[in-house]
């Protein structure tokens, strides 16, 4: 073999050189990453919702020695608990050896994703046929949604304080619910609609039943129908939709993608592909240095207002609370703090590479995605992080020999996008987002890499021990 030039020695010591990172994995590697990825995959078909991730979240957390958190208890360094806010938001502390004024260590995923969710008074007939009135919830292509099978998932919240769940399409012994599409034969006026004009909000109608109730003399009979088996089953009544929580989403289950199975399919990568990787790897923390803090939010995908985004006060009580016991101040323990805004970016698309800046876009199986900033155009709505702090990720990552890459959402004046590491910032926390890149995202079905889920969780990890 002949010696390398200069040049060629010197393009080494100074270019970036990233590869794909399946190129070099070894079989072994690729057991562990298979292995992991197939609890991902139980995670998702288990957690469609953000009630159902919390609650399957806390499932594998007491599994792993955390318990409920207990106000005014002080905690000793290594125990484990977590705070449940309100069934949607879950936030996972691991008490360190050192006071929290010395700082924490955060990562905050969401567990919300995009959906159809049921109006408040959803339930109606037309031509002896039952339907859904339904409201989308977060950024959807709204023509993604029609002629494929969907489940239901939710809650009923009755008068009487009692709560019933509801999971309906995910069983196959189960009915499935479906949103129509006009058949191409007489489509010629949709066809002159745009893209985002296809199929409108207000005929995103949830097709649920058509079989009348056995009376002549009464009128809507299929609803009466529909309504009389929600009844039996559930012991609601229509005036229960007002206070329900009722969510469409695929029915289609996560699995592998490809001949060589590299890929995982599913709804909801966007972000439980981050919030999984952060839950084991908290899971996993034994006797930290500085208290490590997971914490999985809800309402990112509608901007993180409300009681369980992250645009509330949550994470600064959780941090309080640790302060207070041990007698120290939370602002300045949220000041020294550190945080990985555990959050998906866009994948390189080979069909649709124009949208993107290829120097700055992240590819699958190229590791763990650092985004410096997201937001729109002149960065607007992000945390640019610090280039201080994005030295340390970037030292820290190295150091344990991680895969990753850095990345844009897409060229400059077409792109943007958000997520919660504003939120944290304003708090005085330096934050950067770090994650997987996702194709087809906010699709019903999006799609990943299990080696990209795997280094981001081996990021989780070696941030929090």
């Amino acid at each position: 073999m002949s010696e390398k030039t200069k040049a060629e020695l010197l393009k080494e010591k100074l270019f970036i050189d990233r590869k794909n990172g399946l190129r070099s994995a070894s079989d072994e590697k690729w057991e562990k990453i298979t292995a992991f990825c197939e609890g991902y995959k139980n995670f998702l078909a288990k957690g469609k919702t953000e009630r159902e991730a919390a609650k399957e979240a806390i499932k594998i957390a007491e599994a792993a020695g955390f318990a409920p958190y207990v106000q005014g208890k002080k905690y000793e360094a290594g125990e484990k608990y977590y705070v449940n806010n309100r069934g949607k938001t879950v936030a996972f502390v691991v008490v360190g050896k050192n006071t929290v004024d010395s700082g924490t260590m955060i990562t905050a995923a969401h567990i919300d994703s995009p959906r159809i969710d049921l109006k408040p008074n959803p339930l109606y007939e037309d031509t002896e046929m039952a339907l859904f009135k339904t409201h989308y919830y977060g950024g959807i292509k709204k023509y993604q949604w029609t002629a494929m099978p969907l489940a239901l998932h939710g809650v009923f919240a009755k008068k009487d304080g009692t709560v019933t769940e509801v999971c309906i399409g995910e069983d196959e012994n189960d009915p499935c619910f479906v949103i129509t599409d006009l058949l191409p034969h007489l489509a010629q006026e949709q066809y002159k609609r745009t893209l985002n004009e296809g199929i409108k909000g207000e005929e995103l109608n949830i097709l649920i039943g058509s079989r009348p109730f056995k009376d002549d003399k009464a009128s809507e009979l299929v609803k009466l129908n529909i309504m009389a088996i929600l009844n039996e089953k559930y012991g609601v009544t229509e005036e229960d939709f007002l206070s329900a929580e009722l969510e469409c989403v695929p029915a289609a289950k996560p699995c592998d993608i490809g001949f060589d199975r590299s890929l995982i399919g599913s709804y909801g990568h966007d972000d439980r592909v981050c919030a999984y990787p952060a839950l084991i790897a908290i899971t996993e923390v034994e006797n930290p240095e500085k208290t490590a803090i997971a914490i999985l939010t809800d309402k990112e995908e509608i901007g993180s207002d409300g009681n369980t985004g992250l645009n509330s006060d949550f994470l600064r009580y959780v941090v309080r609370d640790i302060a207070e016991a041990q007698g120290v101040d939370y602002t300045v323990a949220l000041r020294n703090s550190k945080c990985l805004s555990a959050d998906v970016n866009a994948g390189l698309d080979p069909t649709f590479k124009d949208v993107m800046e290829a120097k700055n876009a992240a590819r699958l199986n190229y590791g763990a995605v650092i985004t410096k900033y997201t937001g729109a155009r002149g960065k607007s709505g992000t945390s640019d992080a610090s280039a201080e702090y994005v030295a340390y990720v970037r030292n820290m990552l190295d150091e344990a020999g991680i895969i990753w890459q850095t990345g844009e959402l897409g060229k400059v004046d077409l792109g943007g996008g958000g997520t919660v590491a504003m939120y944290i910032a304003n708090m005085g926390v330096d934050v950067v987002d770090l994650g997987v890149p996702v194709l087809s995202m906010h699709a019903p079905f999006e799609v990943v890499s299990k080696l990209d889920v795997y280094e981001t969780y081996r990021t989780m990890y070696e941030f929090c021990k």
